[in-house]
C-alpha cells in the first residue's frame, strides 16, 4: 500500500490529524473519522498522531498517540472496520502517521 502511495498510483481517500488532542478525544475522534470514512467508501484514509515529544516535560511519556492509535484498531470496536494498517511514508508523515486500509461495506 505505501509504496502505491508514494508513487501516487493510489491517493489518500480522507485524513485525520489527530496529534495535540488528549487521548480520550483522539480515540472518539478516530472512531468517528474511521466510521464516517467507511460510510463514505472509503478505501486508504491516513491518520496523523504526531511523533511525540512535545509540551516540554521531559518526564512526561512521549508518543502516547503514537502508541495508541495501532492498539485502538484492534479492539473489537474497530477490528470489523480495519482492515490493516502501516507506518505512512515520509511526505504523509513517516512514523507520525498511519496509513489504514479500510474494509468494503
Amino acid at each position: 500500500m505505501r509504496t502505491a502511495l508514494r508513487r501516487g498510483s493510489r491517493s489518500v481517500d480522507a485524513s485525520i490529524d489527530l496529534h495535540g488532542m488528549r487521548q480520550a478525544e483522539a480515540h472518539a475522534a478516530l472512531i468517528g473519522f474511521l466510521h464516517r470514512s467507511r460510510a463514505a467508501g472509503h478505501a486508504v484514509v491516513l491518520v496523523v498522531t504526531g511523533k511525540g515529544g512535545g509540551g516540554g516535560d521531559p518526564y512526561a511519556e512521549r508518543g502516547v498517540l503514537r502508541r495508541s492509535v495501532p492498539h485502538w484498531l484492534q479492539l473489537p470496536e474497530l477490528r470489523p472496520l480495519v482492515v490493516g494498517f502501516e507506518e505512512a511514508a515520509h511526505h504523509h508523515g513517516g512514523g507520525g502517521a498511519l496509513y489504514i486500509r479500510l474494509r468494503r461495506r
